[in-house]
Parts: structure tokens; sequence; C-alpha cells
């Protein structure tokens, strides 16, 4: 059963990418920001690299993989850059998307205690398909590959802050790529790059002395899929532990995790409960995402980090 249900998954995951391929899925996406979107680079005062891996779907076999690495620092204070790859995988290798981005952020103060960055990114995106790797699992297919295709793009982002609240808006990648496949005398598409929309929102009360409540929602929308929205809760306690749930509509719970090790070493968790009809199956044992950032924190910036919870 195992045999006929994978390939099953997988393809029917694939077919996606010949309509409206959407860029990869975060539940620590407020650990995460620059990925999608270039206006939050060096906001946080410090050079920062951050670091993710997310599991999709524990225990189907050639289920979603995806890993992020990630690097900001302020270069004046207005002026911010960085860089990020993203490698997304499915199907143990049937298809793999890499991303390279160099980020660059100019901020706006606003007030004394507002802020506006503005955001643009210019990377490109590496995507191979092979399906013949699904014959692994028993699916035969005639559909063709495409090798190693590159495609230049570019993004923009905007993102207002203040000591307590945050909202962005960003296209991370704006340029909408068709990818043919590899046959001779064929004008038959396999993939498009699609324009996905991203814009994220949260505010940080202070409950008391030691105790922080931090609400936020985020909303994804690519042409072709539906819109997805997350929201989340957590509580931060000591500016040390931070502990919270989020729910995806009609898709997914988590539970979300986080520790301050040091003042320049963090570490984030998340795990994820379907709730659609793929959590029934007892292949699928939820979705592991952990992130960690390291802050190069020396004397001279130490007062640039502050607790902002975001």
């Amino acid at each position: 059963m195992k045999r006929h249900i994978i390939p099953f998954i997988v393809t029917l995951f694939l077919t996606s990418l010949v309509t409206a391929q959407q860029d990869a899925q975060y539940t620590q996406y407020m650990l995460n920001t620059m990925v999608i979107n270039p206006a939050f680079s060096g906001s946080r005062g410090v050079s920062s690299m951050g670091i993710l891996y997310r599991s999709q779907w524990i225990g189907l076999d050639g289920a979603p993989t995806t890993q992020t690495l990630n690097f900001s620092t302020p270069v004046t204070e207005k002026v911010g850059v960085g860089f990020s790859i993203v490698n997304d995988e499915i199907g143990n290798g049937t298809s793999q998307e890499t991303y390279f981005d160099a980020s660059f952020s100019y901020t706006l103060p606003i007030s004394e205690t507002s802020n506006l960055a503005l955001g643009l990114k210019a990377g490109g995106h590496l995507l191979n398909l092979d399906f013949s790797k699904l014959v692994n699992f028993g699916a035969e297919t005639n559909i063709p590959n495409i090798d190693q295709k590159f495609s230049p793009n570019f993004g923009v982002g905007i993102y207002y802050y203040t000591e307590n609240y945050f909202a962005g808006l960003s296209v991370p990648n704006i340029l909408e790529t068709t990818h043919f496949d590899n046959a001779s005398q064929s004008s038959s598409y396999l993939a498009t790059e699609r324009m996905n929309f991203y814009l994220v929102s949260g505010y940080v009360f202070d409950l008391n002395r030691n105790l922080k409540f931090k609400p936020a929602i985020l909303l994804k929308a690519v042409n072709g899929a539906p819109l997805q929205t997350d929201v989340s809760a957590s509580f931060l306690f000591n500016d040390k532990f931070s502990l919270g749930a989020a729910y995806r509509w009609d898709a997914a719970v988590s539970a979300l995790f986080g520790f301050q090790i040091s003042n320049k070493l963090m570490i984030g968790m998340a795990y994820d409960v379907e709730t659609s009809a793929l959590g029934s199956t007892v292949f699928n044992d939820g979705s592991l995402e952990v992130f960690l950032r390291y802050d190069f924190i020396t004397r001279f910036n130490r007062r640039a980090v502050n607790n902002r919870f975001f």
C-alpha cells in the first residue's frame, strides 16, 4: 500500500508546479523574515546569521524538506545588506529548487520610535525536475525533465516597525518565469514561477516586567492557489523562553518554542500537526522546523540589540 500511496502523493504535490508554484513554506516566519522580505535586512541593528531546517510530513518518504541560510548586517544607521540561500526539495530529488539572493535595505526614521525600511533584492533560482526518480517507487512516467534551469529574479519589500509593533509587505520574486521541458520541438511547459505576496504583522504587549505577549499574522497569496493565513500567539518569559501556538487556516496547528541560550545564540522550534485529510494518514507524523540564530555582538553594538521579540 505504501508503495502506491507515496508516488501518488508526490505526483499530486508536483502538479502544482504546472499552474502556480509557491515559495517554500515556513511556520517560524517571524524568525526568518529576511527570506520573504528584503527590507528586514539589518533592521535588528547587529550582524546576524540564521539557519533553518524544515522536514514536512515526517514519516512520508519523499516528503518536502527545506533548508535556509541567511546573513544580514547594518552598514550604517540607515543602510542594511544581506544574503540568503534557500533549498527546497520533494520526492527524494524529484524536484529540487535553490534560490540565491542578495538584499539591500534603506531605513527612513519616521519619528523617534518608528522606522520605515524599503528593501530590494536580486538573485536567481535554480530548478531541477527529474521525474525518472519516481520510478524508484514503482510510478512509471513519461513526463520530460527540466535539468538545472536557472532564471534571474528580483524582489521588493517594505517594513514598518516600532519597539512593539511591526508590519511588512513584500513580493520576493517579481519576474514570472516559465520553464519548458527538455523535449525538442515542444512548446509545453512544466513549471511557472508566480509572484508570491506576503503581508506580515504583529504586536508585542508588555504584560508585566517579566512577561510579554505577541500575536502575529501572515497572509500569503499567489495566483492559482488558495490564500494562506497563519495566525500565532506567543509568550516570552524573562526575555529567555518563548512558548506559543499557531494555526494555518484549513491546514495545520503548530506548537512554538524558543530559547535565548545566550545574548548571541537563539534556538527556535515548531511542530505542525496537519488538520487536512493528509494528517490522518498513518505515514504522516507531522512537520518539524528548527531555527538557529547567531548575533555577532561586540562591545560597540551591544546596545543595538533590544528585546522587541521580533
